[in-house]
């Protein structure tokens, strides 16, 4: 006999019922946290307008499963999230499933990710969940025990008496705890960091194993029974319309079924007109492609010129922008002080592409009727913005929409637009079928959302004592329709002008219609470099060290904005900087043509210094011996993943800088393939090693924040190992290679 049930036999009749369906029972804990009233927790689906945290249950058998409600795309959040509601639930990770989640708001609440916000947007909310678990199923254990459930504890998937050393399994419990009241949010407590024993070790990708063996995790993987195959054609200049093309010559082609227009809603986030070719297998269809032949009106398609925006932005550099962002203090007469040295640089980035390695692609099903629905399997980073754009350009209600979230093979950013879903859902409707579309490489370049370039005129003066006195930054970037870019971020809290006391920030923009999105550390990725490196050429002006520079400018420790985790606090900033110098042997003696370049940046909620030591030869060829990072991200949650991503995005940041660049004239793309396009090559990736400080501090993600230190922390090394000043991006515009 079971031992839990044989302790039933010294309980009332009530007690014994419930414990009785031990033996055929599970456990589903769904935990639901009110809008009107977030202290409410209630155990059931059924409540209306009620938002999930998360879920877990609990087999007979002893398996816990606990959904992941985020898209994964390699950031590893299928892994960690869930690993903060096992941490509270005092399970053991070897007997933990992860399931992806069903799209269901309702259920779930938000189901994104971007911004490294996945992180801190859940970490209370599966606290919470795993939390009341464990104490539903304590209180089970001390039903059957009668004990007094502060007499017990989880630990390692059991409900341990810590008094007697009695222990139950949770697989044991599960039935009796789904009759358990759900606690009270307010009344929940939580582990302190120092008794974690899952959270901050290193735990392995749940999808590891099937990544590694090829299994069919991915959009691009999916196969439905029926399923027609497709390729769709747009413009080379974005906004370009279709008139006509060959289509009876494409619909004659071996394994072709059908070849159309569709006139689109001329949104370049929605679906643009172009060409759908429809076909038996992705490889028919691909050749058909070649062959098509499109006449295109481009009467109000993009003819937006690299060229001609670097030269408006020359002509621009020295006078003050349209837009004020912060002005204080006098940075002229500082400039105008004969005592101190004023320093200027103008720096150049270009557009970049999100090189995803699964092209853009989505499965649709689309079925007309009375009441028509749509089925979709896709690699997205929002997924619930299908649901608007079902009802709203297909005439799909909310409940007749199925999403299946497959894993993302890339995405930072670009996965959070929904064009190929318009394109795939239209096609289906048109075929009455199932389709699958995928993109080319050629279009997944073509048609991205580029990081935007721009150019930034920087002024700086620091006083005989060597302390900056005065900054200017004028930001010439991209707007679209007269409103800033996506990725043109520029605020009054940018450092260092929270921190200098003569500041003058302005901004211009030019108008484009490149399309330009989100892209790795958004916004931060094409300010830090300037500004970094602007950074160092001023304490090399004041003969200042470069550590003990930007110490001074972090000044006393403070948070500009208290209880803001958002706001830079120049204690933690100080912190990652010192313990970056200190493990990278900051200032040790080096050979002629090595040196060592520093940066720091903060964005995302993340503190990180980051220090390259690298020589450069006679032929400006660049060899990294060592990359040294750390970063202050609150509790690290999964040590393997957060380490993998700084890695990542310290590679990704050496392979942005070196020979990236996405160029346009006459509105027509220069780069069409990897060929124009050359990515980091592994034998290339430099050393890199990791350190954490684990802060008390709300956590954040990490997938955004070590990319961008990277590039000045580079560009302030050569600067030492050989008096170039790289004031151009990517690097090879200027000689340089790896």
């Amino acid at each position: 006999m079971n031992a839990l049930v044989a302790q039933a036999e010294t309980l009332d009749r009530r007690s014994f019922l419930k414990l009785s369906g031990l033996s055929c029972g599970g456990f589903a804990l769904s935990m639901y946290l009110r809008e009107s009233n977030a202290n409410v927790v209630v155990n059931s689906p059924s409540v209306a307008g009620a938002q999930l945290g998360a879920f877990i249950s609990i087999a007979t058998d002893g398996r816990i499963t606990i959904y992941a409600g985020n898209p994964d795309m390699g950031q590893g959040v299928k892994t960690s999230i869930p690993m903060i509601a096992a941490e509270e639930l005092g399970a053991k990770w070897s007997d933990v499933t992860v399931l992806q989640a069903p799209i269901n708001r309702a259920l779930y609440g938000e189901q994104r990710s971007g911004g490294s916000t996945t992180t801190p947007r859940c970490f209370d909310q599966m606290r919470q969940v795993g939390a009341a678990a464990r104490d539903m199923l304590i209180d089970a254990a001390a039903v059957a025990w009668k004990v007094s459930p502060t007499e017990c504890k989880s630990s390692e998937s059991h409900v341990v008496h810590v008094p007697s050393g009695r222990k139950i399994a949770f697989a044991q419990l599960a039935a009796v705890a789904a009759k358990m009241p759900v606690p009270n949010k307010a009344n929940l407590k939580f582990k302190d960091r120092k008794d974690y024993t899952l959270l901050g070790t290193h735990v392995s990708g749940v999808d590891n194993p099937a990544i590694v063996t090829g299994q069919p995790l991915y959009g691009i993987d999916t196969k439905v029974p029926g399923m027609l195959f497709a390729a769709y054609q747009k413009c080379p200049r974005v906004y370009g319309k279709a008139k006509s093309a060959n289509l009876a010559e494409i619909k004659s082609l071996p394994g072709i079924v059908d070849a159309f227009i569709l006139e689109g809603n001329g949104e370049k986030n929605g679906l643009l007109s172009g060409v759908a070719i429809v076909g038996k297998s992705t490889w028919a269809v691909f050749s058909a492609k070649k062959k098509l032949k499109v006449d295109w009106d481009e009467s109000d398609a993009s003819r937006d010129s690299w060229t001609a925006l670097t030269k408006q932005a020359h002509a621009l550099a020295h006078k003050e922008g349209d837009t004020v962002v912060k002005k204080v203090g006098d940075v002229d007469a500082q400039f105008g002080n004969s005592s101190n040295k004023t320093v200027t640089g103008f720096y150049t980035y270009p557009f970049v592409y999100h090189a995803c390695l699964e092209p853009m692609n989505c499965t649709a099903h689309f079925k007309a009727g009375a009441k028509p629905s749509l089925e979709v399997w896709v690699p997205s980073q929002a997924p619930e913005r299908i649901i608007p754009m079902a009802q709203s350009m297909f005439g799909v209600a909310a409940d007749s929409v199925t999403i299946h979230l497959t894993r993302l093979g890339g995405g930072f950013g670009r996965r959070g637009s929904l064009e190929f879903v318009y394109e795939a859902t239209a096609i289906s409707q048109r075929v009455k079928a199932p389709v699958k579309l995928t993109w080319t490489r050629e279009d997944d370049m073509e048609h991205d959302y580029f990081r935007v370039g721009g150019f930034q005129s920087l002024k700086g003066a620091v006083d005989k004592d060597g302390r900056l006195v005065a900054w200017q930054n004028h930001l010439i970037g991209m707007s679209h329709n007269g409103e800033p870019a996506n990725g043109v971020y520029f605020s009054e809290a940018e450092f260092p002008m929270l921190n200098v006391s003569n500041v003058r920030g302005t901004r211009t923009l030019l108008p484009i219609k490149t399309p330009t999105g989100p892209w790795r550390a958004p916004g931060a990725n094409t300010m830090s470099w300037p500004v970094q490196s602007f950074l160092h050429e001023l304490a090399v002006a004041a003969k200042r060290d470069h550590v003990a520079f930007l110490l001074e400018i972090m000044g006393e420790p403070r948070w500009f904005d208290k209880g803001n985790v958002r706001s830079l606090n120049t204690g933690r900033a100080a912190a990652v900087i010192k313990l970056a110098a200190e493990k990278a042997e900051w200032g040790k003696a080096l050979p002629k043509g090595r040196a060592q370049g520093l940066a720091f940046h903060f964005c995302h909620a993340a503190h990180v210094a980051e220090i390259v030591e690298l020589s450069v030869d006679a032929n400006k060829k660049i060899t990294i011996h060592k990359v040294t990072a750390v970063a202050d991200i609150g509790p690290v949650i999964n040590m393997s993943g957060a380490t993998a991503q700084m890695e990542g995005a310290i590679i990704d940041g050496l392979s942005t800088m070196l020979g990236l660049e996405i160029t346009m004239e006459d509105g027509r793309l220069q780069q069409s393939n990897y060929h124009q396009y050359p990515m980091l090559h592994i034998k290339n990736a430099p050393q890199v090693d990791v350190h954490f400080i684990q802060s008390d501090y709300a956590p954040t993600g990490v997938g955004e924040p070590g990319l961008p230190p990277l590039a000045p922390a580079i560009g302030n090394a050569i600067y030492t190992a050989t008096g170039h000043r790289i004031r151009t991006m990517p690097i090879s515009k200027e000689g340089f290679s790896i």
